[in-house]
């Protein structure tokens, strides 16, 4: 997996309201803690290395691994780590109310380096309520097309306030159909194989998180299957729900490792195929912006 070690340059920016608190570091303009007020829970993993380092790094240029670490663009080769680079900078922070927050990375020469196109990513905070929207927003200053992708990768203490077993734990999914899901190869690179599984899901939209569930990566669920998910307590009660309009989205936690967190991420873009032969332009699930457009979409977090 690509890591690369956190800068020292980063200060953390905190909304609060009367249910939650939030704190946002400026590098990778990372969420760093979701409390609630009321009980004290803290619904966001602390980014403890022993299990993983992160807490909710946004994933842009690109969602995922790259065929053979590296994509192509105007016949060049360009190498890539897992996820692309925007999590690894330093943000700079714009705006700053006791419940908003936005923070702003512009291409400059380290980026094009690796990723010659002219970009501006903005990523932004809003706190109302028990909801913390999470908006995204790219921008083509360039009068070249833009290609990029975009997501998000939070993770949510399960079990949450360290009760019960994660085994014991619940989706609640928006639909009552079974989700097929995408599985990572297992050939160590990252790629989406040609393996398909199933998660069963009631009528009820529940479904159980079962200990193995994760065993073979991330659960890639493509075609917009569900737009809302929900973890529950073993007395199948939600206690967080991430709502979004992603084509696709991932779940995942650490194989293997018994993680208390579940990632819910919801996705514009993803990992290349072991097949996948193409450039940047014919990524599946990639996004195109041409010359002075905006891209914009957000998601919701909404602790119950």
């Amino acid at each position: 997996m690509w890591e690369k070690e956190r800068e020292v340059c980063n200060m953390q920016v905190v909304l609060e309201n009367e249910a939650l608190k939030v704190t946002i570091n400026s590098f990778g303009a990372e969420l760093a803690s979701i409390r609630g007020k009321e009980t004290d829970t803290e619904y966001l993993w602390n980014a403890d290395a022993k299990f993983w380092k992160r807490s909710a790094p946004v994933l842009f240029p690109f969602v995922g691994s790259l065929k053979n670490k590296e994509y192509h663009y105007e016949g060049k080769a360009y190498p890539m780590g897992q996820h692309g680079f925007a999590r690894d900078m330093e943000f700079a922070a714009d705006v700053q109310t006791a419940t908003e927050a936005w923070f702003s990375l512009h291409s400059n020469e380290e980026t094009k380096a690796k990723y010659p196109l002219e970009f501006i990513l903005k990523i932004g905070y809003e706190l109302e309520g028990k909801d913390l929207k999470v908006i995204w927003q790219v921008e083509n200053p360039d009068t070249k097309v833009l290609y990029f992708s975009i997501g998000g990768h939070p993770a949510f203490m399960c079990p949450v306030d360290e009760k019960g077993k994660q085994s014991e734990y619940y989706f609640k999914f928006d639909t009552d159909k079974d989700l097929t899901y995408g599985l990572i190869a297992d050939d160590g690179q990252g790629l989406l194989g040609q393996e398909e599984d199933v998660l069963p899901v009631a009528e009820d939209g529940y479904a159980q998180i079962t200990k193995h569930l994760f065993d073979r990566d991330a659960l890639i669920v493509e075609n917009h299957q569900a737009s809302v998910v929900s973890l529950c307590t073993p007395d199948k009660k939600p206690y967080l729900t991430v709502s979004f309009d992603a084509p696709l989205f991932g779940l995942w936690s650490p194989a293997g490792k018994g993680a208390p967190f579940i990632c819910i991420e919801p996705w514009y873009g993803r990992c290349d195929r072991t097949t996948f032969d193409g450039s940047l332009e014919q990524r599946e699930y990639g996004n195109t912006l041409q010359a002075g457009g905006v891209f914009r979409r957000e998601y919701t977090i909404t602790v119950e």
